[in-house]
């Protein structure tokens, strides 16, 4: 997973807010929006492939995929999430 010193310094591309890990419980609801072809990213296009993990914005509206443990910080690729 995401080493701490690391998670420390990252923050969100677009608003430079801090990240923190994603519980599960989001996990698993994001996955289920993304089973049913409803979850869109912050391009406007629908995630296809499921998550094993993310980082979360400290505002709570935006999450980065986390993909073979390397964080996706690009601003398009975050996915909504309220």
């Amino acid at each position: 997973m995401i080493n701490e010193t690391l998670l420390e310094i990252l923050r969100c591309p677009e608003s430079m807010q801090t990240l923190s890990i994603a519980e599960t419980a989001l996990i698993d609801k994001v996955n289920e929006r993304i089973k049913t072809g409803s979850q869109k990213n912050v391009g406007g296009e629908v995630v296809e492939t499921p998550l094993t993990a993310g980082l979360v914005r400290e505002d709570g509206k935006i999450l980065y995929p986390i993909r073979d443990d390397i964080p996706v910080l690009l601003i398009d690729e975050g996915i909504k999430l309220a």
